[in-house]
């Protein structure tokens, strides 16, 4: 039993100095420029541990020493990191024991934590900390869906410290906003439209917090479990709508992935014994000129709508012939609800409400006659998604130069690695016991940029 501890903590050791040798290096990599790290991890409640997986009874939670253990396991980890910024998923907030022993663990550190539960007292939630000597915090919000999920985010808006800041001009922005969730795990595909809504109201959310503090555009820094949709692609529709509103993953920019890299990493080994991408951290920069919110969300919604159609081997013309009115060369607003309810889309707790397949119709019938014709439909529901690279440049301000723009603070990706190094070559290490999901820890370096205006 020595010898096995004493294995232990050494190779507990290695791994830590290869994951903060990764970090620091980036950190220490110019002086001149100071970074800003970000760490987020599901650090998986005792509520939903299992410790016999035959016994879905028995769990983590009915054994103090088991819990307290892992989660002072955790906090080692955490601490030896020291990140700017801390974003916890599946916090258990119910239990009062443990939240004392983050605050107090991670207080004595210098971190001002923010802690929030989710609705209905489902005993787990989120937790933001930020470092003091980083951050001034100048709000925080907090976002409940009050959905089928009992899902909730948490919005943080802080200004750079002048220790790390090099961009020390009171004419340059030096704002924040942070967001923390935990999407809703698909169980089925019925709910990747519930994940994808929750999503959208994060960003509605967003976006007029912005705009009723009038605040200049700023970057955004959006952690936690997001994607994988209920077949296990990582690129699925709420990867896309992200992409389309200008964010982008920071982990695949650091490694310079590409969509077609999706299968070189895994961050998750789910209940099912599958494993996964999906925790992320994405950043939206102020330079970055966006789709009408929206117009992004109906895109969206009618890229699930084209994907089931495929699924169901419809092609153009019979996806049409689907789609219109019996005895009808068009579709109408009735059978395009009728067709949204055969595809689950429209119809029950989890589907469309009536006000949002209103707004989509509006948005597919824009000369407002009431009819979709075939060539309407391929223009407006079967048309190709747009790169989700492009930027998508408002016309009032292409004429402006960068000079001319007011400068904010933004961030390039300096390094990303995950924890434990396994999962990087997409493989789901046995001997893993913090968690079910791998630890993300992101280096960013501010930079000095133009920003574009706000869309709306």
């Amino acid at each position: 039993m020595i010898r096995q501890g004493r294995s232990s903590k050494e190779k507990m050791g290695k791994i830590s100095r290869i994951g903060s040798y990764a970090i620091a290096s980036s950190i220490t990599e110019n002086q001149r420029q100071p970074c800003i790290t970000c760490t987020t991890f599901n650090i998986l409640a005792p509520i939903y541990k299992r410790l016999d997986h035959e016994d879905q009874s028995c769990r983590e939670s009915d054994n103090r020493v088991d819990w307290l253990t892992r989660n002072h396991r955790i906090l080692d980890w955490l601490l030896c990191e020291r990140s700017s910024l801390i974003c916890l998923q599946e916090f258990w907030v119910g239990n009062q024991e443990l939240v004392n022993l983050y605050e107090k663990r991670l207080g004595d550190a210098g971190y001002i934590s923010f802690n929030l539960g989710r609705t209905n007292n489902r005993g787990d939630g989120l937790l933001m900390s930020v470092q003091k000597e980083y951050f001034t915090v100048i709000d925080y919000k907090e976002l409940l869906f009050n959905d089928c999920g009992d899902r909730v985010a948490q919005l943080l808006h802080v200004k750079l410290a002048l220790p790390i800041s090099q961009c020390s001009n009171n004419d340059i922005g030096q704002e924040i906003l942070f967001v923390n969730t935990h999407l809703l795990f698909p169980h089925d595909s019925s709910l990747c439209l519930v994940r994808l809504r929750q999503v959208y109201k994060i960003l509605q959310y967003v976006e007029s917090y912005q705009r009723e503090r009038q605040l200049m555009p700023m970057p955004i820094i959006y952690a936690g479990r997001f994607l994988s949709d209920w077949n296990g692609s990582k690129r699925g529709h709420v990867y896309k709508f992200l992409r389309s509103q200008g964010f982008v993953s920071s982990y695949d920019t650091a490694h310079q992935y590409t969509d077609a890299d999706a299968h070189k990493w895994v961050s998750h080994r789910n209940h099912l014994g599958n494993i996964c991408a999906v925790d992320f951290i994405w950043l939206l920069n102020p330079d970055k000129y966006r789709k009408l919110l929206k117009a992004s969300w109906s895109e969206a919604v009618f890229g699930m709508l084209k994907y089931l159609l495929l699924k169901t081997a419809l092609a153009e013309t019979r996806a049409f012939a689907f789609l219109k009115a019996d005895k009808e060369d068009s579709i109408t607003y009735s059978s395009f609800c009728e067709a949204l309810r055969q595809l689950n889309l429209f119809g029950h707790c989890h589907g469309l409400s009536d006000e949002e397949t209103t707004d989509l119709w509006s948005q597919a019938d824009i000369d407002g006659n009431g009819v979709l014709d075939y060539k309407e439909f391929l223009e407006q529901l079967w048309k190709p998604e747009s790169d989700e690279g492009n930027e998508y440049r408002n016309e009032e301000h292409k004429d402006v130069s960068d000079g001319q723009r007011e400068q904010t603070v933004g961030f390039s990706v300096k390094n990303a690695v995950l924890f434990p190094p396994e999962v990087e070559k997409g493989r789901w290490p046995e001997d893993y016991s913090l968690s079910d999901h791998a630890r993300l820890t992101v280096v960013f370096s501010p930079i000095r940029m133009p920003c574009s205006q706000m869309t709306s």
